[in-house]
């Protein structure tokens, strides 16, 4: 009998040291890094997944532990002789091909990393004008918005080969628009662009098919539109300066409901497809966080106030437990991170992250 309770208490000291082995930060290899290019802070942890900012006004890309908070890496985008500096705008994971995209608005191209190591893994040439951008979750296109150009670059993400060049609808070109956001639903059947700068009162959602990328249906919305979805969600629209959310059937666009959310503008789909966030963008920081209920499309609890203004872009970690805020801004270089508590899975503020300046999208990566 004694054996058998000493043998279960080895047995369980041993499961608790590996627990917490798995649990501890690793520091990173400050040799490794410098070979890599990468600028590495004394107290950076690579356990976990990461948050990674594109700072648009630094050139630079911003890696932070998920878990921790903690900047663990600052990334330099390449620049060549007769590169302009680059200009990092937003950034999304292909996870099927460990491949993190970040478009470089000032060269007109996606830079390429491998989202394990952050290396270089190449460019792709896009249009003029490089701006949102989103992959399907299969990893088998990634659409670009170029918004001088008028068009959206359509790329694979496994051979870098660009697919298609698609054009803007020449009637919404024709009226002042471009091509703002860009999302796919989860079965990359459809790519849903937002088309804003249209003259009059609404801007435009478009729905293309990513077979043979043709128009399928279109759908006038609210001034300065972005877009989320998520499984098996409806298609949500926070339109800026109409101060709404409008939610559409992701098949046939027709309009499902309206929310009334002053300044919507950053959005985010929570994995479980419950909650959706959204940002007050113009108001100083005051109710800057929205969180609407899918489930009857109504905002959830209060808003959330953020210790700095114009929060603009988001990012939710997939276990849903974190919130990461980029403000953005010509001096800003701040990232606010929050818990999401309560019944509602509302913000709330734990801290913040001093990134480059201007940071501008932000996505997460495993």
């Amino acid at each position: 009998m004694k054996k058998t309770v000493l043998l279960l208490a080895l047995v369980a000291a041993l499961a608790l040291a590996l627990a917490g082995c798995s649990e501890d930060p690793t520091a990173p290899d400050a040799d490794a890094d410098k070979a890599a290019g990468l600028r590495t802070p004394d107290n950076g942890s690579r356990n976990g997944g990461s948050i990674v900012v594109a700072n648009r006004a630094s050139g630079t890309i911003s890696v932070i532990d998920s878990r921790t908070a903690q900047l663990t890496h600052t990334i330099d985008l390449p620049q060549d002789g007769d590169d302009a500096t680059p200009e990092p705008m937003y950034v999304n994971q292909v996870s099927a091909h460990q491949r993190l995209f970040v478009g470089d608005r000032a060269n007109d191209r996606v830079v390429v990393f491998n989202s394990q190591n952050f290396e270089v893994a190449g460019t792709v040439a896009c249009g003029q004008g490089v701006f949102h951008m989103w992959a399907d979750r299969q990893g088998d296109q990634l659409w670009v918005n170029n918004d001088i150009d008028n068009t959206i670059t359509v790329i694979d993400p496994a051979s870098l080969a660009v697919l298609a060049t698609v054009p803007v609808p020449a009637d919404l070109v024709a009226m002042g628009g471009k091509p703002h956001d860009v999302i796919l639903d989860h079965r990359s059947r459809y790519a849903y662009v937002t088309v804003l700068g249209i003259d009059g009162e609404n801007d435009y959602l478009v729905q293309f098919e990513t077979g043979g990328f043709t128009e399928m249906n279109r759908q006038p919305v609210g001034q300065d539109p972005h877009v989320s979805i998520g499984v098996n969600t409806d298609l949500y629209v926070a339109c800026q300066n109409s101060n709404q959310v409008l939610v559409f059937d992701p098949e046939s666009l027709e309009l499902i409901d309206e929310i009334v959310v002053p300044g919507a503008h950053g959005v985010a789909m929570a994995g479980n497809g419950k909650y959706f966030y959204t940002t007050n963008l113009p108001g100083g920081g005051a109710d800057a966080l929205i969180t609407v209920g899918t489930k009857r499309n109504e905002i959830a609890g209060y808003p959330v106030s953020t210790p700095y203004p114009v929060p603009h872009n988001l990012a939710l970690t997939p276990n849903g437990k974190k919130l990461f805020v980029t403000h953005s801004g010509g001096t800003s270089d701040k990232v606010t991170v929050y818990e999401l508590v309560g019944p509602y899975r509302q913000p709330e503020y734990v801290g913040e992250v001093t990134v480059g300046l201007n940071p501008f999208g932000i996505g997460y990566v495993y």
